[in-house]
C-alpha cells in the first residue's frame, strides 16, 4: 500500500463472505426450464457466480441466446425472490472477522453484483446488520462488475482514498474490477477460481479465506 495504512477493506459477497450457490443453481435452472432450455450442470452454474445474468445465460446456453438475456434475468429474479435469501449462508468466520476489523479501526464494505436488498436481508438474519459501513449492489449502479463504478462508490463512502482501500474477492471479475478502479486487490481462493487465473492481475496477496485479513493487517503485511 506504498506505506499507507489500510483504512477500509471492501469485499465481494458470494464465495468471499457467503455461499449462495445452491440458490443460484436453483434460480438458473428455473429460468432455463421456463425458457425451454435444458438444465445446466451445477458446476457450470457455480462458475458463473459473479457474472451478470445475461452473461450467465450466454455462458450456460451459448452466445446465440444472448438476445434473451433480459428474459433469463426476469425469470431468475422471479425465483430468487422466493429462495435466494434462505439459500445464502454467511461463512462462520465473518462475525469474528468483523470484530477484529473493528478493533483495528478498519471499516468494511461490500460491492457485489447481487442485489443489495438481498445482502442486507441475509446480514440482518445473521445479526450482522450495520457491520458493513457501505454496501453497493446491483440496484445501485448502471453497469455491473467489472465496471468499477460500484467499487469507486464504496471507496467514496468509506475512506475516500483508493490508496488506503483493499478489495477482496474470489473471481477474475473481481480482480478486473479492482484493476479498473485503481484499488489494490487481494485474491481469496474460497470460490471456484483457481490461483493461476489471477496471475495477470498481480494481486497483492492470495489468501485461502477472508478470515486471514485481520492478522495480516495487524502485522503490517497489508
Amino acid at each position: 500500500m506504498s506505506g499507507a495504512r489500510v483504512r477500509a477493506v471492501i469485499f465481494d459477497f458470494d464465495y468471499t463472505l457467503a455461499d449462495s450457490s445452491s440458490g443460484v443453481i436453483a434460480c438458473a435452472n428455473y429460468a432455463l426450464a421456463r425458457m425451454g432450455l435444458p438444465a445446466a450442470a451445477d458446476d457450470a452454474i457455480r462458475r458463473t457466480i459473479g457474472m451478470s445474468l445475461p452473461r450467465t445465460l450466454a455462458a450456460l446456453a451459448g452466445d446465440e441466446y444472448a438476445p434473451r438475456g433480459d428474459e433469463f434475468m426476469r425469470l431468475f429474479l422471479e425465483r430468487a425472490d422466493e429462495v435466494m435469501a434462505d439459500s445464502t449462508h454467511v461463512y462462520d468466520f465473518v462475525p469474528g472477522m468483523a470484530d477484529a476489523m473493528d478493533a483495528l479501526g478498519v471499516e468494511m464494505g461490500i460491492v457485489s453484483s447481487k442485489y443489495r436488498h438481498r445482502i442486507e436481508e441475509v446480514l440482518r438474519r445473521e445479526g450482522l446488520a450495520g457491520r458493513f459501513a457501505a454496501i453497493v449492489g446491483a440496484e445501485d449502479v448502471a453497469e455491473l462488475k467489472p465496471d468499477p463504478t460500484g467499487l469507486l462508490r464504496a471507496v467514496d463512502l468509506l475512506s475516500g482514498c483508493r490508496a488506503r482501500c483493499l478489495y477482496a474477492g474470489d473471481s477474475a471479475t473481481d480482480a478486473e474490477t479492482a484493476r479498473r478502479a485503481g484499488v489494490a486487490f487481494v485474491a481469496t481462493l474460497s470460490g471456484v477460481t483457481p490461483r493461476d487465473a489471477f496471475a495477470e492481475y498481480a494481486p497483492r496477496l492470495h489468501i485461502d479465506s477472508a478470515a486471514e485479513l485481520p492478522p495480516l493487517l495487524a502485522s503490517g503485511v497489508l
